[in-house]
């Protein structure tokens, strides 16, 4: 009997994370998930209810944390292709540890409010803009490229449980301590993962190019992606999706507060519904994937995603509200799971070693364009006409998406994760 629970639970000898290395990786990655579960709660919820922050306000933030993509995307992956990886992912995650630990201390000087709030959302994008390519880009060192849909599948799963267990213990904290002396509990989290990320040894050589160029380098990124269908098609498809969900991102902390007049906790556990999505699309994800193909896997979750701010823009301000708003929270992460785990695996997939701090760099910021717009459009939207129109705004458009991208070529006719010639493994760039 013993022995037949000491099989259930162990992993099979092919599993990732019986290597030490990413394992490391791995938990780190549960380790900051736990604390971007307070950070996504008690941030826009000190804007919302201690600083009665409008819907306008609430788009502004969101702004403000994507407009350092805009501004820094493309240099940052120059630089990047020319340094270590893993060390700025380190740096990144002790400065944004800092930046949220600033907003308690703001708060017991007397001088927190919403310009504060803008500088720190700044501050974790522009942190998020070069540690984030940073990160995806050292689990390509770390995993075989043929099992990269397999480990973005596993890297979900670790959020998952922070998804799940996070908005509770979040919504607690926050209604114990108030909204920003919970952003402590970031700090210091993400503090234990760049503890945890110093462990892994990854051997990087890099060998600077006497011909290297900044302008050049930085042109030779853009023109790979330019020069790759596959690349402009995603970046069209996600960039899409970053519209509509930063659209609906801005009011639903205000639809859940002002319209359904649910509490700080009551949020926190409305959130334990991204979890169990998140479980459920890490689960499945990568079989789904591998059954219908990474192109069409996408699309279904653009869909999803449309589905849910559909039905919470028509929510009757009840229990059915209520509950509205936690499955809306769950198409969410199930449909945001099956978009990445194939979206970052493929762009990966196609891109030679020398070129992929460029090419993510690149990727992110052709992505990300639009997210700053829809942030703008879903708070004036909600200010100025009401909360729900700029949820129905999301999930038509999310729909409308969804149904251009099954109909896009590309898209439709990727069936599996395509490889590198040896060619193309050989370039350097």
């Amino acid at each position: 009997m013993k022995k037949r629970i000491q099989n259930l639970f162990s992993l099979p000898d092919s599993d990732l994370l019986r290597d030490l290395v990413y394992r490391r990786l791995w938990t780190s990655i549960l380790i900051s998930s736990f604390g971007a579960q307070v950070t996504m709660l008690a941030l826009p919820l000190t804007a919302a209810i201690l600083l009665h922050a409008s819907a306008t306000q609430m788009g502004m933030l969101t702004f403000m944390e994507v407009l350092p993509f805009v501004l820094l995307s493309l240099p940052s992956g120059v630089i990047l292709d020319r340094v270590r990886k893993l060390p700025v992912y380190v740096i990144g995650e002790v400065m944004i540890s800092i930046s949220v630990a600033s907003v308690p201390l703001a708060w017991w000087l007397g001088y927190l409010n919403m310009g504060w709030l803008y500088v720190v959302g700044f501050m974790i994008g522009m942190v998020n803009t070069t540690a984030g390519s940073a990160s995806q880009i050292v689990l390509t060192q770390i995993v075989p490229r043929e099992r990269l849909v397999e480990a973005h599948a596993k890297n979900a799963l670790a959020t998952s449980g922070a998804e799940v267990a996070g908005p509770a213990t979040a919504g607690a904290l926050i209604k114990l301590l108030g909204a920003p002396i919970a952003l402590l509990a970031d700090a210091i989290l993400l503090l234990s993962s760049a503890l945890i990320l110093r462990g892994i040894h990854i051997d990087e050589v890099r060998k600077p190019r006497e011909d290297a160029h900044f302008w050049r380098d930085l042109k030779a990124g853009l023109s790979f992606v330019a020069n790759k269908p596959l690349l402009i098609a995603l970046a069209m498809t996600v960039g899409g999706w970053q519209l509509c969900y930063n659209a609906a991102l801005v009011v639903q902390i205000l639809f859940a507060t002002r319209e359904l007049g649910l509490s700080e906790q009551a949020v926190g556990l409305s959130y334990m519904g991204m979890g169990i999505g998140t479980i459920i699309a890490s689960v499945f994800g990568n079989r789904v994937s591998r059954d219908i193909g990474p192109g069409p896997c996408m699309v279904v979750g653009v869909a999803i995603c449309g589905l849910g701010w559909g039905l919470l823009a028509l929510a009757p301000t009840n229990n059915w509200g209520i509950a509205a708003f936690g499955f809306m929270l769950m198409c969410f992460s199930i449909g945001g799971v099956l978009i990445f785990i194939n979206f970052l695996g493929l762009r990966q997939a196609v891109t030679p070693e020398p070129m992929l701090g460029r090419m993510t760099s690149t990727m992110r910021w052709l992505i990300l364009i639009p997210a700053g717009p829809g942030a703008l459009i879903g708070g004036w939207l909600g200010e100025h006409i009401g909360l729900r129109y700029a949820l129905g705004f999301a999930g038509c458009g999310a729909l409308l998406l969804a149904l251009i991208a099954s109909r896009n070529p590309i898209i439709r006719s990727i069936t599996a994760l395509p490889r590198l010639s040896k060619q193309e493994e050989m370039q350097q760039a």
